[in-house]
């Protein structure tokens, strides 16, 4: 339970749970796409989505992360640039017919620049696609965040909640619309049927309790762990089966930008 690096492994153990988000919103996108730059590939698992709707498309896949690049570039997603780079700095030569970013957005506070910025790496006629987890809203993270307030450890993990910044959707569209009128937002509510209340939290501990993890002492991270699974029991209930049904919303935009000539804000 000591790792609190980014883990590869640990991020795709739930991979089913974390790519279907891709799919549906790559999906949604109705365009010809002949470069596509996917912002904050992780694994590449988001990548392997955008391979396999634009078969010969140029995709360039980007992160932050070390540890993601080495896995994107060890996976069975071919023929991808692979780059280690944070996306608000990142400034390629050329532009792209479709931005991608799956659950990236929430891991950076100024959220405006970096849209615009990611705006910008847009062709015109192309599009900006996104999605962010609506995780502030859902009894996991508060059960993170009391147990963090309430243990032993409460001290040296005070302020780590705002590691990952969120927004309410009239927000996303506020700034989007500040870019282009095309905008397209929506939500989707998906239910993922877990094994168990430690299931929740195991795919929990490579995203939202990671800051959480790398503050305490490797010896704390097991009774930590332990508090956080009492209160995910708590808060989803098992069902007739013994599963445990673990909602999870997420929020949608696909931006376009217009055509030269053709205006805009």
């Amino acid at each position: 339970m000591g790792d609190t690096n980014w883990s590869p492994d640990l991020y795709l153990r739930f991979q089913r749970e974390r790519t279907q988000p891709s799919i549906d919103l790559a999906k949604r996108i109705d365009l010809p796409v002949r470069r596509a730059l996917d912002a904050g590939c992780g694994p590449g698992n988001s990548t392997r989505v955008l391979r396999s709707i634009w078969p010969e498309a140029e995709i360039v896949g980007v992160d932050s992360s070390a540890e993601m690049i080495k896995a994107a570039e060890a996976s069975d997603v071919k023929e991808v640039r692979w780059i280690q780079s944070d996306l608000r700095s990142y400034d390629p030569t050329d532009q792209f017919d479709l931005v991608f970013s799956n659950a990236v957005i929430q891991w950076i506070p100024d959220q405006p620049s970096l849209l615009s910025h990611l705006f910008l790496l847009v062709r015109p006629g192309g599009a900006l696609a996104f999605q962010v987890p609506l995780y502030h809203e859902m009894p996991v993270r508060q059960a993170i965040r009391d147990t963090a307030d309430s243990g032993p450890w409460s001290s040296r993990l005070t302020g780590l909640a705002d590691a990952l910044t969120f927004h309410e959707p009239g927000f996303y569209y506020d700034v989007l619309s500040e870019l282009t009128d095309e905008v397209s937002i929506w939500e989707t509510r998906y239910i993922h049927e877990m094994p168990s209340a430690g299931a929740i939290v195991e795919m929990m501990r490579s995203t939202g309790m990671r800051a959480y993890l790398r503050a305490l002492d490797p010896s704390d991270h097991r009774a930590f762990l332990s508090a956080v699974e009492d209160r995910v029991t708590n808060a989803y209930p098992e069902q007739a089966n013994g599963r445990v049904l673990f909602t999870f919303r997420r929020f949608f935009a696909i931006a376009t930008k217009p055509q030269e000539g053709a205006g805009g804000p």
